[in-house]
């Protein structure tokens, strides 16, 4: 059936026009039944889909983090994830993912990186096309964020990146002009300015260059507050101001069009927009004019018999993307010897990062589950880096109480993190719920003195078996402006108790509930810590263990404090003692492996020191058991860096994302990453090891095709990642200009051809201008180790 949709907008009158452009609340825009729009419902991304609610109770899928996505280099891989994240979105009701993220690692202090794909602009274009046309083609809308030079976190809602044209243009648009050809049908406007506008009033961005020289069709929605003004935002291209209902629009632009302010004309656009957008997730169901008439399409779906097994592509996609930087031979591990599993992510792994990116999985397998089912494991902690307290180990129910103690629902949790964001539970409302209570009974393991925490903002009261031993007004930091970072790190106030192991206790924290306009905003998190000896006793036991082992693995990670939505990082330093925790082990057992459990690059002091190190970024709810297959060899470690590693944060070609005097100066101009760095890093972009070895072995070029020859030399099957990178004619530094995943079996020969695209011979110059001359072409493994040249004529 064809819509036609200037017939349906042409029934709708300009209140009701102007209240599609608002959100209705957290995550939906407004139904309109008469003309058979359906309530459309959006949901945080990228690694899972959250759906209406954010709650323990309501599980998603938790994939790998999507610089791991990047890591694979593989965008058949990469779109089957985006096909499960459709088929889950589907199973909730979900209309929009609000992913991928498209900027680009800067600087290595970027907090939020680890939601991101990489420092170049083409292997960020190509994996985020993948991510659209995956998510889809299984029916619901992606929005690429955050549009445009959102880089970095800091005052990352006032900050004016000042930025010239080609930069912007080779670098920061590129990947969003990428997924617009891949026919994205939805994009988010940052928070952040970009050469004095704000990027929701961006009008020579937003209309002038992605809607007009590009011709995107789709729907334009902000970042969550981010429209703070009323004529200026509504000339600037951003379609629709989330979330709602209240907002700078309503009435105020109603008022701004009826007096010619601002044309109706532009209002149209967008309703036309959000009813493309509907029509396309099949949320638009025109009324029959009749019988005979032809019925609206059924909207697109997964099919049943496509479904995807989404706990198995979550671990196929940590071992693809897990990347081996150094092995002296210790990998893969033969079977029959101990192991000494070191580190508090060894134990909890952090699977994920913090604020958009963070679902609850219905599981999380840790790398000392997944380790133990397969070999002989002694654990030590070694030193905890964490700088809360874990979530108290459920089952925890949540209790929602009015004025009068009435328990209006009841949730249960999986552990003592309670968080409800943008919804409250049935039967709940603002305006009856006075206070949110956390019940528990736990059973500890261990006598002693146990520590519990409370990590929020307000008033709060924890009782043990009915007796008040903390009762406080927790206050957030006075200098902190960024709602996400007192959402996601909040204080913590922590309090000593006895207890004794196999008695149950009975815990309760109760917090009042502000709750306005419907809208949930409540965030806690009742944590518990068992009794400690102290750190240096902690590291001793670790040591000792590693000397009796075949083999040590330390299990290295930062904390939601050194990387989430809402700050910049401060440094590279692995938190706490890891760094000495990994050279103490070392040294008692030369066969170490370090597992890096980081979302984007740490500085790594004892690298000589190890036998090998093993990144696996934010691996997803099947962490350990990924884990377990890389290092007994199952699965060969599939990965390559898709950002430059540092040796030290100093030696980075940017170092700075903090704004002075409210600005951010991206005075290096197109030198970020690897084109930019005169020394070695630690490790090249594109880098990564297998568990065989392979020869580059020809190279020809004719035009823009290049073919480059191959050949498996080891004992086993492998996966290499061929790199090409182009220098154009009279152009300093080489560029990413084509990849190819390529398999092989021992001495098999394999030959992948290229075909580079013409933005590859492009710089700009007030426009696209292709390079002519002499080009050099380069393949190989890295962007430090090429290994073939040849020269082509353009």
């Amino acid at each position: 059936m064809i819509v036609d949709l200037d017939e349906l907008l042409s029934r709708l009158d300009l209140p009701t026009k102007i209240r599609l452009l608002t959100g209705a609340d957290m995550w939906s825009l407004t139904p309109v039944p008469e003309i058979g729009l359906d309530r459309i419902v959006m949901s945080d991304g990228p690694i899972g889909v959250r759906g209406g609610e954010w709650r323990a109770g309501d599980p998603s899928i938790a994939l790998p983090s999507p610089t791991a996505l990047a890591a694979t280099w593989d965008v058949d891989l990469v779109r089957r994830a985006g096909l499960l994240l459709a088929q889950e979105a589907r199973r909730k009701g979900v209309h929009v993912l609000l992913a991928p993220t498209l900027n680009l690692h800067r600087s290595p202090l970027g907090g939020r990186h680890f939601e991101c794909f990489s420092e170049d602009p083409y292997l960020a274009g190509e994996i985020g096309a993948a991510y659209v046309e995956g998510v889809q083609e299984g029916g619901v809308a992606t929005t690429p964020k955050h549009f445009v030079a959102n880089d970095f976190e800091t005052d990352r809602f006032t900050a004016d990146v000042r930025v010239g044209e080609r930069a912007l243009r080779e670098l920061y648009l590129r990947p969003f002009e990428r997924v617009v050809q891949a026919g994205a049908w939805g994009l988010m406007t940052a928070y952040n300015s970009v050469n004095g506008t704000t990027m929701t009033e961006h009008a020579e961005l937003v209309n002038g260059v992605l809607k007009g020289e590009w011709g995107f069709d789709g729907l334009v929605v902000s970042d969550w507050t981010a429209v703070r003004s009323t004529e200026a935002a509504a000339l600037g291209g951003t379609d629709v101001a989330m979330p709602g209902p209240r907002g700078p629009w309503g009435e105020r632009l109603e008022a701004a069009v009826r007096e010619g302010r601002v044309p109706e004309a532009a209002v149209d656009d967008r309703v036309r927009r959000i009813l493309r957008l509907a029509e396309r997730v099949g949320a638009l169901h025109p009324p029959v004019a009749s019988p005979e008439a032809e019925p609206p399409a059924e909207p697109p779906t997964v099919r049943p018999d496509a479904a995807i097994d989404g706990v198995a592509l979550a671990r196929e996609i940590a071992t693809r993307a897990f990347t081996l930087v150094t092995n002296d031979g210790v990998l893969p591990l033969r079977p029959g010897g101990s192991i000494a599993l070191i580190g508090a992510a060894a134990r909890e792994a952090r699977v994920m990062g913090g604020g958009s990116a963070q679902v609850f999985p219905e599981h999380v397998v840790s790398p000392l589950r997944g380790l133990a089912e397969r070999a002989d494991v002694r654990y030590a902690l070694g030193t905890d880096p964490r700088l809360r307290l874990s979530p108290l180990p459920g089952p925890v129910t949540a209790l929602f109480l009015d004025e009068a103690g009435t328990v209006l629902a009841e949730q249960s949790l999986a552990d003592g993190e309670a968080r409800w964001m943008g919804q409250l539970p049935p039967g709940v409302t603002g305006e009856r719920l006075r206070s949110v209570r956390l019940r528990a009974a736990y059973t500890p393991e261990v006598t002693g003195e146990h520590e519990l925490s409370i990590a929020g903002v307000g008033a709060f009261t924890l009782t043990l078996n009915g007796e008040t031993v903390m009762n406080e007004n927790i206050t957030g930091d006075g200098d902190a402006d960024d709602p996400a970072a007192a959402f996601l790190a909040p204080p913590e106030r922590r309090v000593g108790v006895p207890m004794t192991a196999g008695e149950t206790y009975e815990l309760t924290v109760t917090h009042p509930a502000a709750v306005g306009g419907g809208m949930a905003f409540v965030s806690f998190t009742l944590g518990h810590a068992d009794p400690t000896p102290g750190e240096d006793a902690l590291m001793a036991e670790a040591v000792r263990v590693a000397g009796e082992c075949d083999v040590a693995v330390v299990v290295a990670a930062t904390t939601p404090e050194v990387e989430s939505e809402g700050f910049d990082r401060a440094d590279l330093r692995l938190p706490g003692r890891q760094d000495e925790l990994i050279s103490a082990v070392a040294a008692a057992n030369p066969r170490t492996v370090v597992v890096v459990n980081a979302g984007s690059p740490v500085e790594l002091p004892w690298l000589e020191e190890v036998a090998a190190v093993l990144l696996t970024w934010f691996p997803g709810q099947e962490a350990g058991a990924a884990l377990a297959d890389v290092l007994f060899g199952d699965a060969e470690p599939g990965g390559r860096l898709p950002t430059t590693w540092p040796r030290r944060l100093a030696d980075a070609p940017v170092t700075s994302v903090t704004p002075v005097d409210g600005r951010v100066a991206y005075d290096e101009g197109v030198l970020i990453g690897y084109p930019a760095w005169t020394g070695s890093p630690a490790f090249w972009f594109g880098h990564g090891l297998g568990y065989t070895s392979w020869s580059y072995d020809s190279i020809a070029a004719e035009g823009t095709t290049v073919t480059v020859t191959v050949t498996n030399t080891g004992t086993r099957r492998g996966r290499e990642v061929v790199q090409v990178y182009l220098t154009p004619y009279g152009a300093a530094g080489r560029r990413l200009a084509g990849f190819d995943v390529v398999e092989a079996a021992p001495g098999e020969t394999v030959l992948t051809t290229f075909f580079l695209p013409e933005r590859a011979f492009q710089v700009w110059r007030d426009g696209w201008h292709t390079v002519k001359g002499e080009h050099t072409v380069e393949a190989g493994r890295s962007a430090g180790d090429l290994r073939l040249s040849a020269s082509l004529e353009n």
